[in-house]
């Protein structure tokens, strides 16, 4: 069993020291390296703030348009249906006798809001406010999307632990290590990524909707091509498109890279769920050979003529990418669009300068330390300490391997927790050589000595270990990034120590003492 954890933890910790292992290793062997964490190899802190006011009006607009829908349904008819600030909704009647419908329809939607008769000088009007409840559920639940949205994207990015999670208020703390790129990980995180297809308003002019003459129901939108990180001078093309959104990217499924064939050029294909597939198809269908545009946060894509009734649930968004803008613009509507605008409050970027200042600065600690420990333990208990100290360097070894085995990271508290470690490892080993004295004080031979002082220290090792492992696992649950670093490498740690002093070191006094026959303990 000795063998296996030893030989474990070699092919465990051999991809960390290096640099590339053989491509057979990789086939067969775990390659995962340990992973460093922001304050070691450097990387990017965000601090980011959802406005989650805003969710509030986005929820509000989503009622008015299934009001609008229950009244076509309903056969009821209004002047007046809109929002009316954050958290309201006015609705003007067009007729007295339509107000008992109109409460019956209404009554559903009163557990989330306040309804109020306003109607004055032969008005039929209401005013519907959120409840203060239903207004925190909607923020509450706009910060757990985000949170989890921005996971989702970032994990799609490619980055090796990332530590993300909410903080006071409707903040929401980042942590990237090993990026060096931060404007485009800000763009990948701060992108609203709300994809919306309207149709080109090919039946009012465009020259005089550009001239402020725009008709009722449409507006302009823009292309926007070339521009800063081009070669290509920023370049803007006016639509003139239709308010009315025909469909949304709440019902894609998939988003991927793809290149076009004659000229090798990027595009993003799109998957829709089955009830996007029948809406797109419906569209295409009714709106052969007119134009319809892609829209991303009031951006226009493209615009391309829809030739034929278009099945099967998939589209493409085609425009001037670079290879990295379309794989960019994939893993945001892959992962969803925010519930809510996200706005970055702090960003830090830790140069990798700084992480290897740590790195050497920790290391140098744990050499120091060790040192120290494995010089008094040689010098207190000759062999036995000599013993320990062997146990010691395996015990380091089963920690690297654990952080690697189950890709934990290493922080800068998490170097602390093995320097700690060390100190608690040549702990156990101690009280176990003050029993074997003692045993050998009452007149005990070697191995009856060895025997009862390993029995008789069981109990006291367990005890100091368990109730150690047990605050280090409320840390590790109840903590926060750094205290997390130091609770994982001090729970791995002990449990590697159990099982260094109660079985290695024990096996090397067996061998020595029992199989050698030494007659006399080096204690």
């Amino acid at each position: 069993m000795a063998l296996i954890a030893v030989f474990g933890s070699f092919i465990y910790i051999t991809p960390s020291f290096m640099e590339n292992v053989p491509g057979w290793w990789s086939k067969i062997l775990p390659k995962d390296k340990i992973s460093l964490g922001l304050d070691l190899q450097g990387g990017i802190h965000l601090t980011l703030d959802v406005k989650v006011l805003k969710a509030v009006e986005n929820h509000i607009e989503r009622m008015v348009e299934e009001l609008k829908q229950e009244f076509r349904t309903e056969k009821l008819r209004y002047k007046i249906m809109e929002r009316s600030g954050s958290d309201g909704i006015s609705i003007v009647l067009m007729r007295d006798e339509d107000r008992a419908a109109f409460e019956k329809l209404i009554r559903p939607f009163t557990n989330d809001f306040k309804l109020t008769y306003t109607g004055r000088d032969g008005t039929v009007s209401y005013n519907m406010f959120l409840e203060d409840r239903e207004i925190k559920r909607v923020e509450r639940m706009a910060v757990d999307q985000a949170l989890e949205t921005i996971r989702n994207r970032i994990d799609q990015f490619g980055v090796s632990e990332p530590d993300i999670r909410p903080q006071q208020g409707n903040r929401i703390l980042v942590q990237l290590p090993g990026v060096k790129d931060a404007q485009r990980a800000v763009n990948i995180i701060n992108k609203t990524a709300l994809l919306e297809f309207k149709l080109v308003d090919e039946d009012n002019s465009l020259e005089d909707a550009l001239k402020g003459n725009a008709p009722a129901g449409s507006r302009i939108y823009y292309e926007i091509s070339g521009g800063p990180g081009t070669s290509m001078p920023e370049r803007k093309t006016p639509y003139l498109l239709k308010d009315r959104t025909v469909l949304t990217g709440e019902y894609i499924t998939d988003a991927r890279i793809q290149f076009e064939p004659q000229f090798n050029e990027p595009y993003v294909a799109l998957n829709f769920n089955t009830v996007g597939a029948k809406i797109f198809e419906r569209i295409t269908g009714e709106n052969i050979k007119k134009r319809l545009a892609i829209v991303l946060d009031g951006n226009v894509y493209s615009a391309p003529v829809i030739q034929d009734k278009i099945a099967g649930g998939k589209a493409q968004i085609t425009g001037r990418f670079s290879v990295e803008e379309a794989r960019d613009l994939a893993i945001v509507l892959r992962a969803g669009a925010l519930p809510a605008p996200v706005v970055v409050i702090e960003e830090r970027t830790v140069g990798p300068s700084l992480g290897k200042d740590s790195i050497d600065r920790g290391i140098k600690s744990m050499i120091i330390g060790g040192a120290i420990v494995i010089i008094f333990m040689i010098l207190y208990y000759g062999l036995s300490g000599l013993i320990a100290d062997f146990a010691l360097l395996f015990n380091i070894m089963f920690i690297l391997a654990g952080l690697a085995a189950f890709n934990a990271t290493l922080t800068l508290p998490g170097i602390a927790g093995i320097v700690l470690t060390i100190g608690m490892a040549v702990d156990a080993n101690i009280l176990i050589f003050e029993r074997i004295r003692e045993e050998i004080r009452s007149g005990q031979f070697p191995v009856a000595a060895i025997d009862n002082g390993y029995k008789k220290a069981l109990v006291t090792i367990l005890d100091a270990n368990i109730t150690t492992l047990i605050v280090a696992l409320v840390l590790f649950q109840f903590g926060t990034g750094p205290v997390r670093g130091f609770a994982v490498t001090l729970s791995i740690g002990i449990i590697s120590n159990l099982f260094t002093a109660i079985f290695l070191a024990r096996i090397a006094f067996d061998y020595l003492y029992v199989n050698k026959k030494i007659k006399k303990i080096s204690i």
